[in-house]
């Protein structure tokens, strides 16, 4: 089975300002049950500090599930809140979950979580930029109607009962 790296991508959350991946989510992608992915994390839980890997509070579950369809609980949905895998906690599941599997989806989420590190670099610089090319307008702007103003007040035929245009003092 190939990986797809936009399957992936739809994989990822942001939460408490971090990107994370449900163990659900990451056990779907290296083949295994969740029970089984969260028992080897449980067994080697010296590998995965709090900023590898974090139980979602109530709110935090609750939230991310409204934004995708999921079971009712006491129907088959999942009873405990689940765990949530940092970009290095994901990486760290590798030195866990030692299939071949695991090191195929272990190098394709990597690449994705760089890709997306490269967009909201870039997202930042362009914002940057347009806040300063908005700056830019409205000081050119600013200077062309004051010109205009003081232009009006040069010229012969100026009728001092037109409304004036542009900003206002």
């Amino acid at each position: 089975m190939e990986i797809q790296l936009d399957q992936i991508q739809d994989k990822i959350y942001v939460i408490r300002g971090v990107q994370v991946m449900l163990d659900s989510d990451l056990a779907e992608l290296y083949g295994v049950e969740t029970r089984v992915l969260n028992q080897s994390v449980r067994r080697n839980l010296k590998r995965f500090p709090d900023d590898f890997m974090f139980k979602l509070t109530k709110e935090e579950n609750e939230a991310l599930k409204s934004q995708f369809v999921t079971s009712k609980e006491g129907r088959g949905g999942k009873q405990k809140q689940p765990l949530v895998f940092t970009e290095n906690g994901v990486a760290m599941l590798s030195a866990v979950l030692k299939s071949d599997r695991a090191i195929e989806v272990n190098i394709a989420i990597m690449r994705i979580f760089t890709k997306l590190r490269s967009f909201y670099a870039l997202e930042e610089r362009v914002e940057r930029k347009v806040g300063r090319l908005e700056q830019s307008v409205t000081q050119v702007f600013k200077v062309v109607f004051e010109r205009l103003d003081n232009l009006e007040d040069k010229l012969p035929s100026y009728n001092k009962s037109r409304r004036k245009i542009g900003l206002k003092k």
